[in-house]
């Protein structure tokens, strides 16, 4: 059995594996561990899998046959694959030298620890972190992620400001180094949110069951990012808005769940307010629709519901923030991370 798999899950990305497959081929050796790289394929319709056959033939491909989105792709692939740790990698992100050590190390020497990322930066501008994930993801309790170098559309230029390796609430998908085994046990990313959000609601049943996920900042990767669905689609939008509450209603208990059910009513509407002065309707329009459709297929989560709460043994975790990011940022021009913490640690 491997020791590690690099799984790239691909939808009609034959630009993409063009780009950002030599990196990862070149630099994903490891001196005491075997690495096996896999491409699981969602049933695409290009010529991804003949190049990948005539140019990477060291190159696992797994065909699935169709689209089963980001998470029931990888829950597909992962299935299939045989090693200790599993690389959850976009198919858009360049991997740099000794990108996968560090985080190797990390789990070997800490067996809490469940899962890690790297530092993710942009890919466009090299200097500047990545949105998706940053140097490491967080959450404030009323359920709006935000990472050490990004808060909502203020990102940071990486200057050294995040060198240290720290538990974080969750880590990205766009480069999310996991235990084969906790994956399991937790049943993997919930394929019915299809896209977006998935990796948080797996972190957060990570962390709630008594794991660790930290930020690994000697590993560097440089993602593109939107490679898929574009920053402004208005699907992403309906699927942020709702997987967003499905993720809350999964994994808050009662309590806490109407009361931050209670606020993001008024504030998912006022996005969309905003949304159409803005002149985006379709946008305005996609949360409307999640908020619908989050109402329809919430008992259908009832289930999960119930054994997150039964299993969950870390009820305060300190990786989430008890205080309102919306206002930090927006009413008193908090726009970083650390100004955040530093508000938080102050009351």
């Amino acid at each position: 059995m491997k020791k590690i798999a690099v799984v790239i899950l691909n939808w009609n990305g034959e630009e993409l594996l063009k780009k950002f497959i030599p990196s990862v081929v070149r630099y994903s050796n490891l001196p005491h561990a075997e690495v096996e790289i896999v491409v699981a394929d969602n049933g695409s319709t290009d010529s991804s899998i003949a190049f990948l056959q005539a140019e990477f033939p060291e190159v696992t491909v797994l065909s699935m046959g169709k689209n089963y989105g980001f998470a029931g792709g990888y829950n597909k692939a992962l299935q299939q694959v045989e090693a200790d740790y599993a690389v959850v990698l976009n198919s858009d992100v360049e991997v740099s030298p000794n990108w996968l050590e560090p985080m190797f190390h990390c789990l070997e020497r800490n067996q809490k620890i469940a899962a890690c990322q790297p530092t993710i930066k942009s890919w466009k501008h090299r200097e500047k972190f990545e949105y998706a994930g940053a140097a490491g993801g967080f959450m404030d309790y009323l359920g709006y992620p935000f990472c050490r170098g990004r808060v909502f559309q203020t990102v940071e230029s990486d200057q050294g400001q995040y060198p240290d390796q720290i538990p974080i609430f969750w880590a990205s998908g766009a480069c999310l180094f996991i235990r084969q085994a906790i994956f399991r046990e937790m049943g993997g990313f919930d394929s019915r949110f299809f896209a977006h959000m998935e990796e948080i609601d797996l972190c957060w049943r990570i962390n709630a069951r008594g794991y660790q996920i930290v930020s690994v900042p000697e590993s560097v990767v440089y993602h593109v990012g939107a490679a898929t669905l574009k920053k402004e689609s208005h699907r992403k939008t309906y699927l942020n808005f709702r997987n967003n509450l499905l993720m809350l209603y999964k994994n808050l208990p009662s309590r806490n769940f109407k009361k931050v059910y209670f606020f993001r009513f008024f504030l998912d509407y006022l996005a969309a307010v905003n949304f159409t002065l803005e002149g985006n309707y379709s946008n305005a329009k996609s949360v409307f629709l999640a908020r619908r459709d989050f109402l329809r297929v919430r008992k259908e989560f009832s289930a999960d519901r119930k054994e997150n709460l039964q299993r969950m043994c870390s009820l305060n975790l300190d990786v989430l923030i008890n205080s309102s990011i919306l206002v930090a940022y927006y009413l008193k021009g908090r726009k970083t991370f650390a100004e955040i913490v530093n508000l938080k640690n102050k009351k």
